[in-house]
């Protein structure tokens, strides 16, 4: 077995977000290793509290703070609602950095921030970004 496969079965492979049919092979397409991950982060990320009828603690309702003036105290907590989440609902990871911020002012008004997170997968001590940009419209067409 060589390093990338045993990376990928270490990392598990699951179903496309969202998912996709391949018309030829009437399979649904999968993907494997960080590309998962990265999926499986935005799902968590944008999921609300309660969503999921039969896990209601899963996801990360960042929409409780959407119409909060982003202070300091308020992206704490922010990143403290985000760790928690990928704590609990993303074990293949071991989060190492979480930064909250607005490209600029505009996007204050407007409700918009981008949340970059750096992370490392403990069974091969290998480190990746992911970046999820959060946008207050968009958050509000769900509730």
């Amino acid at each position: 077995m060589t390093m990338e496969n045993s990376f990928k079965s270490f990392l598990g492979t699951g179903w496309s977000f969202p998912p996709e049919f391949n018309n030829i092979s009437n399979n649904v397409e999968m993907v494997s290793g960080t590309e998962d991950i990265d999926q499986s982060l935005n799902i968590l990320l944008s999921t609300a509290l309660g969503e999921r009828v039969m896990q209601p603690q899963y996801g990360c309702d960042l929409t409780d703070y959407v119409f909060e003036t982003l202070n300091s105290s308020v992206i704490g907590y922010l990143k403290d609602r985000v760790k928690n989440a990928i704590l609990f609902y993303e074990p293949r990871i071991r989060v190492e950095q979480i930064e909250i911020s607005p490209a600029d002012s505009m996007d204050l008004i407007e409700g918009r921030f981008t949340i970059s997170l750096e992370y490392s997968v403990p069974g091969t001590n290998s480190r990746f970004n992911y970046v999820y940009d959060y946008y207050l419209n968009e958050a509000l067409k769900s509730i």
